[in-house]
This record gives structure tokens, C-alpha cells and sequence, in this order.
């Protein structure tokens, strides 16, 4: 029976860690302490909480404004509509 390399001590229900130890159990690849990162990498990452915060709420905010303006753009449509059908 093949074992696997990695040695598992975080629960499988977060599987943001999992992937955090796998990295650093098969690749050697350690996360950096927030002292490391600078720039835009200091508030968007995904070593930290409020990095991947920051990061749903950047989606979330593209989700939005892309909606607003596509409502804003429909209705500027129906409006000239509106309008050319009145006036012919």
C-alpha cells in the first residue's frame, strides 16, 4: 500500500493549511513572516487572515461596481430607447 510523504497533524476541514504544510513538507516552501512582505503583498496574500480578507473583498467589490454599472448602463439603454420610439 502506497504512503503518502506528507505527515498530516492539521484536520482535513481546513484545507488552507493542508495545502500550507503540504508546500512545506514536499517543496520546502516556508511562509514569510508579515516583516517580509512589503508593498502590495503586505495587504493581499494568502499567508495571512486579513490578507485573504482583503482579497474576498477586493472580489467582492470588482462583483459589485460591475454590477452597478451594468444596471446603470441597461437603463441609460431603455431610456434613449424610451425616447427615440416617442419622437418617431
Amino acid at each position: 500500500m502506497p504512503t503518502s510523504p506528507v505527515k498530516t497533524r492539521i484536520p482535513l476541514t481546513s484545507f488552507g493549511h493542508l495545502i500550507s504544510e503540504v508546500k512545506r513538507q514536499l517543496f520546502g516552501i516556508e511562509a514569510p513572516s508579515p516583516t517580509e512582505l512589503t508593498g502590495w503583498r503586505k495587504h493581499f496574500n494568502s499567508y495571512t487572515i486579513q490578507g485573504r480578507r482583503n482579497f474576498v473583498l477586493a472580489t467582492y467589490g470588482v462583483l459589485a461596481l460591475t454590477a452597478a454599472a451594468y444596471m446603470l448602463r441597461r437603463s441609460s439603454r431603455k431610456e434613449e430607447h424610451e425616447t427615440a420610439s416617442a419622437s418617431s
